[in-house]
């Protein structure tokens, strides 16, 4: 757990650093749908990675539903990788 909080701190402050709207840790925390679902990936991927495959899949669409963007749990992607926004159909 300790591990999975100082990456959100390290999202967190990497948006804020490189993103010029964001006006605050406050608001990136509770309004980027795109950490929020990088978030939600990593722990799905945990999951995948544990076997709980049909979990992992469950919880991508709970994720999908609540921002909008869907990230297969067996995806492989980067440390610092993050979606600001995103927005499709």
């Amino acid at each position: 757990m300790p591990h999975l909080l100082s990456l959100i701190r390290e999202d967190v402050a990497n948006v804020v650093e490189h993103d010029p709207a964001a006006k605050s840790r406050l608001e990136v925390f509770l309004c980027y749908s795109g950490l929020h679902a990088v978030w939600f990936y990593r722990m799905n991927h945990w999951l995948w990675n544990h076997g709980l495959f049909l979990l992992a899949r469950i919880l991508s669409q709970v994720a999908r539903f609540l921002t909008g963007i869907e990230i297969h749990p067996a995806a492989k992607i980067g440390r610092r990788c993050s979606s600001i926004t995103a927005t499709g159909w």
